[in-house]
């Protein structure tokens, strides 16, 4: 199954609540895979960003394992390390930033040309 497409996560924190989205796609020429955040109003660019399909001899046994690092300032400044696991639509995993305790991740996969309130508007 393919990643690429617009995605809606929502991050629960210590903090409370954060929404996001990642949009993942194909590089043309090399198809190498990239994406963006976009929250809290600001966008990031995802930095090691690893998709491992289901079946490719990691073990994992149950959808496919998604993984990318980014770095934030709001609503603090932070390193974070995603690690999701994807079945279909759905994405469930968790975002660590350094020592602090994991955060729960979910997101669904948003159907072509639809917004939300986390993205600037053109």
């Amino acid at each position: 199954m393919s990643v690429e497409g617009t995605w809606d996560l929502t991050v629960s924190t210590p903090i409370g609540r954060i929404n996001a989205v990642i949009e993942l796609l194909r590089r043309d020429g090399d198809g190498a895979l990239t994406g963006i955040a976009r929250g809290a109003g600001e966008e990031v660019a995802l930095a090691d960003l690893e998709f491992v399909p289901a079946g490719d001899g990691d073990g994992a046994g149950a959808g496919d394992r998604l993984t990318w690092k980014q770095a934030v300032t709001r609503p603090m400044r932070l390193n974070l390390a995603f690690a999701v696991t994807v079945t279909g639509d759905s994405l469930a995993g968790t975002s660590k930033a350094g020592r602090l305790p994991a955060s729960k991740v979910t997101g669904r996969r948003r159907a072509t040309g639809v917004r939300t309130e986390a993205e600037p508007r053109p």
